[in-house]
């Protein structure tokens, strides 16, 4: 399929804000580092360099590393300050496996709740990974990738369990990217979600459970194997 241009979603377009402005850039720039592995697992942070660095004050840090702790991306303890949280494959493929629990066994609630918009936000957030893909920007492709996997969630209605799906997204995505070969393709991991899109059209719930189902698993072909099932895409 060619590269659709006309979108102009940005990252802050699915990423949502609970904190001021000034915070919130800096969760975003932090968590971009903590993702790529820029900052390294178990790296010490503490707020005065990091305020230094961003020309920031140390109560904007503050607020940053406490959206990141909430996502597990540090570790902050009393008294012996904030480390950029470990990446283990044992976690990895625990949350795999929660998270694929999760996706697929409400996909009868997503497809009675589809509508027009649901189906525009999501073609709307694969444009925005075809984009991120064409420019090379693997960050970029992983933030639209775990939005469009909010977004089909979102329909079933579980506002209590969301969260929980978040958490995995970040940390299979963070693992992926850490370990996987360089030169990885990176426009073919956009187009996985096409078929994903065309069941829901079609409101197919289990042509949409057993493909949704697939790409969870084989989120590894990408990246270390986790998925212990020996599939491929």
């Amino acid at each position: 399929m060619a590269v659709e241009s006309f979108t102009s979603m940005t990252v802050s377009d699915v990423t949502p804000r609970r904190t001021s402005k000034r915070s919130h850039a800096l969760f975003e720039a932090l968590e971009k580092e903590i993702v790529l592995g820029t900052l390294k697992p178990e790296q010490a942070l503490t707020e005065m360099d990091l305020a230094q660095r961003f020309e920031c004050s140390q109560g904007t840090v503050r607020e940053a590393l406490m959206r990141l702790n909430e996502e597990g991306l540090v570790n902050r303890l009393p008294n012996r300050g904030t480390t950029v949280a470990p990446c283990h494959a044992d976690d990895a493929r625990a949350l795999l496996h929660v998270r694929r629990e999760v996706e697929c066994s409400y996909l009868d609630r997503v497809v009675a709740r589809a509508d027009a918009m649901l189906e525009r936000d999501l073609h709307d957030r694969l444009n925005a990974m075809r984009n991120a893909a064409r420019d090379g920007d693997e960050y970029r492709l992983s933030v639209f990738d775990r939005a469009f996997h909010r977004r089909l969630f979102e329909a079933a209605d579980l506002p209590l369990v969301a969260p929980i799906l978040t958490r995995c997204l970040i940390h299979n995505h963070r693992f992926k990217i850490l370990n996987a070969q360089p030169n990885r393709e990176l426009e073919a991991t956009a187009e996985r979600h096409v078929p994903i899109l065309d069941a829901l059209v079609e409101r197919d719930v289990e042509t949409l459970r057993e493909l949704l189902s697939h790409h969870i698993a084989t989120i590894v072909d990408f990246g270390p194997d986790l998925s212990n099932t020996g599939e491929s895409a």
